[in-house]
């Protein structure tokens, strides 16, 4: 066995190498040239976020690179600085299990969601709170949108609800759905929202208005994530009954469905130019496929558990998948190819995003860490 140990020595982060049994005398054949090319995954890792002391269930990184936020089970999200790993500013204030926390479009600001009943609004500089959005059932997620005018937070009320970013004015709750709500995404030109539900169904809404526009039946179980294409023109479900299906983002007719799947699929995305999608599943693969004709690109196969994220990088190139097997991935997102094994988390892996630069990406884990990995090939 070839395994790279990730250790914090002063603060730093250095590598050992373990070689045993047939591994190391096929090293040692090989005059070392081996070696290099089966710790690479190691030799990517550049911080360990160590602060948390419990699941942290998301990080992102701020839209200029220079920080990341997370949100954990400790009641905490934190703030880290994303060259050199170092905690910047502790959020306390819930009062119960962070879910997520993202960066507003500007960088300005961070909205945090938690199971206290509360969304809120920090300011990204300082630390402090600013406002306090308060619902009455657990708030799974809340998300700007684009322009960065609006928040959405998404509840086990069945509701979703829409906010000023700015003073947070609550301007609209969009009542519809039957089930609780499991994920919300705003339009690109921010005019439209989109929201996936328990109900099997999902829903496009006037954000303006508040009102429905229309309904996005077909599913046959829980809808756990919808995302809109960089035009705004098309909408792609993913879904519990294995299947992922591309709506007319307009008319919201049922365009096409991929159903290669063995398992659930938990989440899907288009690329940044919009010709592919991009799916993540139980069944261990992530799936990239042609958007306009639905045909199979490429099988992300490698994972040895459910595959719990997937996203594209910046210029569309790179994949990386998180998993459940304490790993995530770096792929060729044309070819499906491997291109590196992120190992060193103890428990699974929940989320994994790229920096808006590409060259880097940060995990979250059950293991209480995040970590941030270079991603350059």
């Amino acid at each position: 066995m070839i395994r790279c140990v990730a250790l914090l020595l002063g603060g730093k982060v250095t590598r050992r190498t373990l070689l045993t049994g047939a591994a190391a005398g096929a090293v040692i054949a090989a005059g070392g040239n081996a070696l290099s090319k089966q710790v690479a995954g190691c030799d990517r890792l550049r911080s360990v976020l160590i602060g948390h002391c419990s699941i942290v269930n998301s990080a992102a990184f701020s839209p200029d690179a220079q920080q990341i936020v997370t949100a954990s089970y400790d009641k905490t999200a934190r703030l880290w600085n994303a060259t050199t790993g170092d905690e910047l500013k502790v959020l306390n204030g819930h009062t119960d299990v962070v879910f997520s926390a993202s960066f507003s479009p500007d960088g300005q600001r961070i909205v945090t969601a938690s199971i206290d009943g509360t969304a809120r609004l920090w300011d990204a500089r300082t630390g402090s709170a600013k406002v306090v959005l308060a619902g009455s059932s657990i708030v799974r997620r809340a998300s700007f949108s684009a322009d960065g005018r609006w928040l959405a937070t998404i509840s086990d009320d069945n509701l979703a609800r829409i906010w000023d970013a700015r003073v947070g004015e609550a301007l609209a709750t969009l009542k519809g759905h039957t089930g609780g709500l499991t994920s919300a995404a705003f339009s690109p030109d921010s005019h439209r929202i989109v929201t996936t539900s328990y109900d099997g169904t999902a829903r496009l809404w006037d954000v303006s208005m508040g009102a429905t526009v229309a309904l996005l039946e077909g599913h046959k179980g829980p809808v756990w994530s919808a995302a809109f294409n960089p035009d705004g023109k098309q909408i792609v479900t993913a879904s519990m009954d294995k299947k992922v299906r591309v709506w007319n983002g307009q008319t919201a007719a049922d365009e096409a469905v991929f159903d290669r799947h063995r398992d659930q699929v938990l989440a899907a995305s288009f690329s940044p130019d919009g010709r592919l999608i991009l799916t993540a599943s139980l069944d261990g693969t992530a799936r990239v496929w042609d958007a306009r004709t639905g045909a199979s690109v490429a099988t992300l196969q490698g994972h040895v558990g459910g595959v719990l994220a997937a996203s594209f990088s910046p210029d569309g190139q790179q994949i990386v998948t998180a998993s459940s097997d304490k790993t995530a991935r770096l792929w060729h997102a044309k070819t499906g190819d491997g291109i590196a094994v992120l190992e060193g988390h103890d428990r699974s892996v929940g989320s994994a995003t790229f920096s808006s630069d590409g060259h880097r990406v940060v995990t979250a884990s059950d293991d209480g860490t995040a970590r941030i990995w270079d991603a350059r090939q």
